[in-house]
């Protein structure tokens, strides 16, 4: 019984830890995967190098292709996609 009294602050600290740190980070990533995969053309996007841009086509290898300005096209990863700003209305 006494060994189980000198873990179980070590257990408490781990147990608030996952619910303070580990939990939202995870909610968070799974929400910003979220948002990529929903990413299509016309959406308006800011990378994570601060480039805001509008998608011209989403490749499927993890690219996508965004407009920065008239006639320039930078092909980014996904996953630098840090925000959309607009989305577009999904074709009916």
């Amino acid at each position: 019984m006494d060994q189980i009294g000198q873990f179980l602050p070590l257990i408490l600290i781990f147990a608030i830890m996952y619910f303070l740190l580990i939990r939202p980070q995870q909610k968070k990533m799974k929400d910003h995967q979220a948002m990529v995969a929903a990413l299509r053309r016309g959406d308006k996007v800011v990378t994570a190098g601060g480039l805001i841009g509008k998608v011209v086509k989403v490749m499927d290898d993890g690219e996508v292709e965004v407009e920065v300005a008239d006639g320039v096209k930078v092909r980014v990863v996904q996953a630098t996609i840090s925000q959309v700003v607009s989305k577009t209305e999904p074709a009916k």
